[in-house]
Parts: structure tokens; sequence; C-alpha cells
């Protein structure tokens, strides 16, 4: 996989003031659609990242990004990345390129992902096909960075590519929102999401559907909050990760709110209230200083009753923070968060940001 080397270099982050990195070129495959659209904002003027390459489908192939997409994001359009001429979704179509974000649907992410690994080339993946596989890390970079190390198992049956997944974008804001408590080891957690529209994507929910209305089911959305999270917050030892000794009941809501998921989370700690707030103010994640990680992982609200809302919290620290508030005896939180962005795009760039800082890229 060759690098493309800029007129200039960049320091990787600001600790690491001895490590020069030359900029990554990047693809992201499913580049018109909801995620796909947040992966281009993502990566339009990223530190580290060279955006070349947009694949979609085959009817696009050959034109300028600007004239097919449809840009629906409340952001201005990047409009040097509008003149990158779209590419069929293939690694033979993918030149120079080192890294794909890929925000394909499931069905078609299974064996394209694939096909990008065996070619050589790594992945990023906000797809939820891979994510239960044993040799595929499912990470959270605040959470379990140390799940990278099954990239090495992937390249140990022969190709130079690999894939890292993040998770689903309700279990992304739950298992951060758990971290601070992980030392209080819990054995039981229920969750009551209220997740919203854009998590189906454009077309996903009809507007007579959802206008004055709660769907009281999302498909499959409960069955991976709980698993995800506990291969999330298991133990990898060798060559496997050990699930987390606890178990996670799950009841997942569509509400009429754009963007931001909120959920509602009780945990089986018997300890004081303010012991929590002490866990979660004083909290720290074991990675700091990758370009999209915000400054505050988690953004406690101590005081504050009716906190944190979709509408005033969901960009805290640039769409990337979870915000955590209510905190009760029982134990029972409120935690929110943006779900294409800390749930989706934003996840899946940090998740490339930390695999270069481990130098897997």
């Amino acid at each position: 996989m060759g690098h493309y080397y800029p007129p200039y270099l960049i320091w990787r982050n600001e600790t690491d003031t001895q490590d020069l990195t030359p900029m990554i070129n990047v693809a992201v495959l499913g580049a018109t659609g909801n995620v796909g659209q947040r992966f281009v904002e993502e990566l339009a003027d990223h530190p580290w990242f060279n955006l070349t390459t947009l694949a979609a489908s085959d009817r696009s192939a050959g034109k300028p990004y600007g004239s097919i997409v449809k840009w629906r994001l409340d952001t201005p359009f990047p409009e040097k990345i509008g003149k990158i001429k779209v590419v069929p979704t293939s690694p033979k179509a993918m030149k120079n390129v080192d890294l794909v974000f890929s925000a394909l649907p499931a069905e078609i992410a299974t064996s394209v992902e694939q096909e990008f690994a065996d070619a050589g080339i790594a992945v990023c993946s906000n797809a939820s096909s891979h994510r239960m596989n044993p040799i595929i890390p499912l990470v959270v970079p605040e959470v379990n960075p140390e799940h990278l190390g099954l990239i090495d198992v992937q390249k140990d049956t022969g190709r130079d590519g690999f894939i890292v997944t993040n998770p689903n974008c309700s279990t992304i804001m739950m298992v951060t929102a758990l971290a601070p408590l992980r030392k209080f080891k819990f054995t039981d957690v229920r969750v009551a999401t209220m997740q919203a529209i854009s998590g189906a994507g454009f077309e996903g929910v009809a507007a007579m559907a959802i206008y004055d209305n709660v769907i009281p089911y999302i498909g499959k959305e409960e069955e991976k909050m709980e698993t995800e999270t506990l291969k999330i917050m298991g133990t990898l030892k060798g060559r496997k990760v050990v699930n987390a000794p606890f178990k996670v009941s799950a009841s997942c809501h569509r509400v009429p709110v754009i963007d931001g998921h909120t959920m509602a989370v009780w945990v089986d700690i018997k300890e004081p209230v303010e012991k929590l707030k002490k866990a979660f103010r004083d909290y720290k994640p074991p990675i700091r200083g990758l370009p999209t990680q915000p400054k505050e992982s988690i953004h406690f609200f101590d005081e504050e009753q009716d906190r944190p809302q979709p509408r005033l919290d969901r960009m805290r620290g640039n769409g990337m923070t979870v915000s955590v508030g209510r905190l009760r005896e029982g134990i029972r939180f409120i935690a929110m968060g943006h779900n294409t962005i800390r749930g989706a795009a934003g996840a899946s760039v940090l998740n490339a940001e930390l695999i270069v800082k481990k130098k897997y890229l």
C-alpha cells in the first residue's frame, strides 16, 4: 500500500512531536447516503487523511460527486470534494488507497469489505456485518483500544488488509457512559432508547409513521445492544475476546427527533450516588490526543435535572461527546449522543486515527 507524500508533513498529534506521519489516502464506500455524507464531512479537511476516492453505485461511476449527491446535512457542501469522480465499489477501482471507510448496508458490506481486506486495504466499517466476528475488533477507542490487537490475528491469516468495526449507534453511547463505572463490577444493565429518525437513513421512516408518534420497535437493534456491549467491554486474552460478565436487556424506540439518540440506563450498582458522580467527574479515557476525539469524551451534568437533551447537547464536542445526566439512586441515568457522528461516521474515523496511532497503518 503506497502512501501519498504531500509537500509538507504533519505532526501525528500534540504529544507525539517526534513522530511525523505523511497523509494517508482514503476512500469512502457508500458515499451518497446519510452516513456516507457524514464521512465526507468528517474527512474533507482531516489533518491525517487525504480523501481521494468516493465509491457509489455503478450508475454513478465516472460522474463528479457533486453532480450526483443530494447533500442533506446541515453543514455546507465541501466544494473541493464535489469535483472527485465517483468510482465503482471495487478494490480494482481504487488507486493508491490505503484505507476505506465503509458506509455500506450490511447485506452488501459482508462480501465487499472482505474483498477490500483481501486486496491489502484496511477497512473501517460502520456496517454490522462483521461486528461479532471473533477475529475482527469491535472498537470504541475510549473504552477498549487494546482490542485492536485482533488485527494481528487477521494478518496471521496471510492477508495485508484488515477490518475494524465500530458498534451500533446506541451501543456506542451506552458503553461510553458505562466506561467510568466498570470498576464497580455490575452484573445487570437495562436500557430503554429513544432513537432519532436519522438512524434509519434518509428514506428510512415515513413522515406519517413518525409524526405525532413513537414506534416501540427497531429491527435487530435490541439484539445488537445486548450482544455488542459484551464484546466491547470484554477482555482481550491472547487471540480472542472474552465477553464481559454481565447481562444487557434493551428496549429500543424510534422517536420524532432528527439527530441524537437518548437512553435511560439502569445499572445494578449498590455504591452511593456521590461515589458514581465522582467516577464520572474524574473519568479520563485510556487514549487521548486523536484529532477527532473531543476534549470531553463524556460531559457529565451534575446539577441540571433536565439534561442532556438532543437539541441542546448533540453537537457538544463537534458531535463526538456523549452527555450523561440525571444520575440517581437505583442506579439510573440518562445518556445521549449524536447518532450519525459519534454513533457512526465519527466513530469510524476515530477508530482509523487509533489504528494510525498504534502503527497498524
